[in-house]
């Protein structure tokens, strides 16, 4: 699913990530751990596209055959929003949209019909335990179920990959529980690969593998 290999990544003078190989397999759950600084997200930006490797000529990165360092910035977007999903810390929900809004959203962006959208999100929804949840604006919902909804946004387009940076950390532990729980229900439903970035030990222990990175570095 993920291949990449040599990455490298610079922030002025600083040395963030310093020929990182890592390949990652179709239905995976692979966690990565380590202390602040040491390059989890800025990896996980790279691996989902959303930041830009520095030696291209170098380095390679294939997603699900794709060799990704090879497109344009139009094909990029194009091919994230296909086939990667993403959910962050802090959900990033639009305020002004309803839960259902939100979630169709990336949908949109494609370009699927609304009933079609609207379709796929409410069954999202409803499996994930919102369907008296559509028409409720963020400000209205806990924090679990505000990330919830952020899960059904991610995966409305049926991505094959799912990235997530720190998903439980801005919960209390009975929804970090239940989001940890859920990863797993998802990949055996509907085979995606997940790679997670977290302080969260319960979580990296229960992944499939758990990688960690040390000043750059995974070891």
């Amino acid at each position: 699913m993920i291949q990449a290999k040599n990455i490298h990544k610079y922030y002025g003078d600083l040395h963030v990530l310093k020929g990182v190989d890592v390949h990652i397999k179709k239905g995976e759950i692979v966690s990565i751990v380590g202390a602040s600084g040491a390059g989890k997200t800025t990896l996980l930006q790279i691996l989902g596209t959303l930041d830009f490797i520095e030696n291209k000529a170098e380095s390679k990165l294939i997603i699900n055959n794709t060799l990704v360092t090879g497109l344009t910035e139009k094909q990029l977007a194009q091919f994230r929003n296909t086939h990667i999903g993403f959910i962050f810390q802090f959900h990033q929900l639009l305020p002004e949209f309803t839960a259902l809004e939100n979630v169709c959203i990336p949908a949109f962006i494609k370009g699927t019909s609304k009933s079609e959208a609207e379709t796929r999100a409410k069954e999202l929804l409803d499996f994930l335990g919102l369907s008296h949840r559509y028409n409720h604006k963020p400000s209205e919902l806990s924090g679990g179920e505000q990330q919830r909804v952020a899960v059904a946004r991610a995966l409305v387009n049926n991505p094959e990959l799912i990235f997530a940076d720190e998903p439980s950390g801005n919960l209390d532990s009975e929804s970090a529980e239940n989001l940890h729980n859920l990863f797993f229900k998802l990949r055996d439903q509907f085979g995606q690969t997940f790679v997670i970035v977290t302080h969260n030990e319960e979580l990296a222990n229960l992944a499939d593998r758990k990688l960690t990175m040390i000043d750059g570095k995974i070891v």
